[in-house]
């Protein structure tokens, strides 16, 4: 298929040396892994020992439940808690990543989107970006020029393609995350790379200019197609871009 690595989701059951001999099995790299905030949180060092024995470069903050988002009471607690991972890491030779959704393209008192509040709190040296570059696009803004804005702090970058018309509901809910339904006025899905909206010549373009070591294909669901042909379809663009 052409892949050089996988970011992980979860263990699935097993353990980190079951998962770790899966990956070399598949003459894959173990790039980076998505691990639950709360997860991070209630044993940080556990946790994180257990990516350590997989061999993970990077660990990213995915996703923030509603309570935890910007604009909430939690949130300035949570850039801290965001600080602490970051330090527990960076001990156990991992580097920290934020992975953004549209959520965090709320603005501060000051003007900020809450990303850039997030990174501009945090030193670059224990947080890095992972941009998705669909939820940018999502939230109003051109994902290579944000990509670009991070120069030398985004070392893995989020390939994901959607299509999407007037003012869908609760598009978490595609993520099986938010499961609480909102009026739908629209229609959204996400579909693989190349096959939906996004200018991914100039996404791949921004990403080398930024400095970007990887780049992840992330395909929530498959709508119309099982999970392997919508990977297969995504890294068969890439490839006639020369990628």
């Amino acid at each position: 298929m052409g892949y050089d690595g996988v970011e992980l989701a979860g263990l699935y059951g097993l353990t980190p040396k079951e998962v770790k001999e899966a990956i070399a099995s598949a003459g894959l790299e173990a790039v980076s892994a998505h691990v639950p905030f709360q997860e991070l949180v209630a044993d940080m060092e556990g946790v994180v020992s257990q990516y350590e024995e997989i061999g993970v470069k990077y660990i990213a903050i995915p996703y923030l439940m509603e309570e935890d988002r910007p604009g909430g009471e939690k949130f300035d607690g949570n850039v801290k808690l965001f600080e602490e991972i970051s330090k527990v890491c960076k001990a156990h030779g991992i580097q920290t990543l934020y992975h953004n959704h549209d959520f965090e393209f709320i603005k501060m008192p000051d003007g900020r989107y809450a990303l850039d509040y997030i990174y501009d709190t945090i030193s670059a040296d224990l947080l890095q970006t992972e941009i998705d570059t669909c939820w940018v696009n999502v939230a109003g803004e051109n994902p290579a020029e944000y990509v670009k804005k991070y120069t030398g702090r985004a070392p893995v970058v989020h390939l994901k393609d959607f299509y999407k018309e007037g003012k869908p509901g609760n598009m978490y809910q595609l993520i099986g995350t938010d499961v609480e339904e909102q009026e739908n006025k629209g229609y959204f899905e996400f579909r693989p790379v190349g096959s939906g909206m996004q200018d991914f010549p100039s996404i791949l373009e921004a990403s080398l200019e930024a400095g970007a070591k990887w780049v992840v294909v992330e395909q929530d669901q498959s709508v119309g197609r099982t999970p392997m042909e919508a990977i297969t379809m995504s890294r068969e663009y890439l490839k006639s871009l020369g990628w």
